[in-house]
Formats: C-alpha cells, sequence, structure tokens
C-alpha cells in the first residue's frame, strides 16, 4: 500500500495511523479511499474491502485520503478540488498532488 505524504483523512476518523496499518496489512477495516485514478480520471471512491482483492495486492494504488464513509470521501475531494483552484488556478488535481508533495528548491513546505 502507498500514501500520500500528506494524507487527507476525514473529521470522523480517529485513529488514522491504526487503519493505515489495517489497510497496508489487508486486516479488515471498515472504511472508504481516495485514490489516484490510473486512466482519465483524476480520482476514485472506493470501499477498503476493494483492497483485499489480488489486483490490490501487486498493483497497490496511491491512497491520498482515508474517509469513514461515501459522503465524507466526497468532502474530502471537493476540499482538494477547492485548495486545487486556489494554489493553480485549475482543476487538475493530480498534478496539484505531486507539486504540493513535491519539495521546493528552497526547502519550504507549500503554503494554502
Amino acid at each position: 500500500m502507498k500514501f500520500y505524504k500528506y494524507l487527507y483523512v476525514g473529521d470522523t476518523i480517529k485513529n488514522p495511523s491504526k487503519i493505515k496499518w489495517k489497510l497496508k496489512h489487508h486486516a479488515g477495516v471498515q472504511v472508504h479511499v481516495i485514490t489516484v485514478a490510473h486512466g482519465a480520471d483524476q480520482l476514485e471512491i472506493f470501499h477498503s474491502a476493494y483492497l483485499q482483492q489480488r489486483y490490490y495486492r501487486y498493483h497497490p494504488p496511491v491512497i491520498v485520503g482515508i474517509a469513514s464513509d461515501y459522503d465524507e470521501a466526497v468532502q474530502i475531494i471537493m476540499k482538494i478540488t477547492q485548495e486545487c483552484l486556489e494554489y493553480t488556478g485549475s482543476c487538475n488535481l493530480k498534478e496539484y498532488l505531486k507539486l504540493k508533495a513535491r519539495p521546493h528548491q528552497d526547502n519550504s513546505e507549500v503554503s494554502l
């Protein structure tokens, strides 16, 4: 499992490190994850139970957000989109997330 450097976590998630551990070890956890899409789409939301399929063991997705339910996952995507619009002026979420994770030349954090 790969997790985004600045993981977005829903407000109702109590212990994100425990959930990350459970996701990495394919233990049963009932959350929705937000991942970077492989195709033309930008982000995907799906239930964590899908990560137990054999395909995801060999092709782990990059998880950028964890939410307790689908509605909270949509709220996180809206937050990411708002940040992207304010910072870049466009809605290219994949590029924004890459830019945010990339350290600047002066080693300062991206201020949003």
